[in-house]
């Protein structure tokens, strides 16, 4: 019995690793930002080039990783964006090359994605947050749409863009 002890936990083990692994994010709300996924051309709403975007699948799909590169090359970031299976929401921590970082959270509404931040206190006293909202267009393209809100109504702009898919 004992010989045989060893060679059943052996086989067992063996069996357990040679089978398939499950697929942890492969639910239709974890895949809910997948339409994001992509190599993108940026333009602003004049048409001008505001940079370009690649939205990769990293860790066994459960994270789109978001890397950006402006139009001149001179400012750049990456997100992380993922499905916080606690909270129940969508996440995204965005850190770029000036030092600068933004935790968004959120939900999918019909063919939108719409992440917000916490809010914070600006320099004036003033509460403020943001709000950015992917849109998915009939033509395959994707409206970002960023707003900062102060005082719960002003609402100020701080990036439209408009994002193609690039040509192979």
């Amino acid at each position: 019995m004992k010989r045989i002890l060893p060679i059943l936990f052996s086989l067992f083990a063996a069996l357990s690793f040679s089978q398939n692994p499950s697929c942890n994010c492969c639910s239709d709300t974890q895949k809910a930002f997948d339409f994001w996924v992509g190599e993108w051309t940026v333009t602003k709403p004049d048409g001008t080039l505001a940079g370009h975007n690649t939205i990769t699948k990293i860790q066994n799909g459960c994270v789109l990783e978001e890397n950006w590169i402006s139009a001149n090359g001179s400012y750049t970031g990456t997100s992380h964006n993922y499905y916080n299976s606690n909270t129940q929401q969508w996440e995204q921590l965005w850190i770029d090359n000036q030092g600068q970082s933004l935790h968004l959270k959120g939900h999918r509404k019909g063919n939108q994605m719409v992440l917000k931040s916490d809010e914070f206190i600006n320099k004036a006293g003033k509460p403020f947050y943001h709000r950015i909202t992917w849109t998915t267009n009939d033509d395959g393209s994707v409206r970002q749409y960023w707003e900062t809100i102060t005082d719960g109504t002003n609402v100020t702009v701080a990036f439209d863009g408009l994002y193609k898919r690039k040509t192979q």
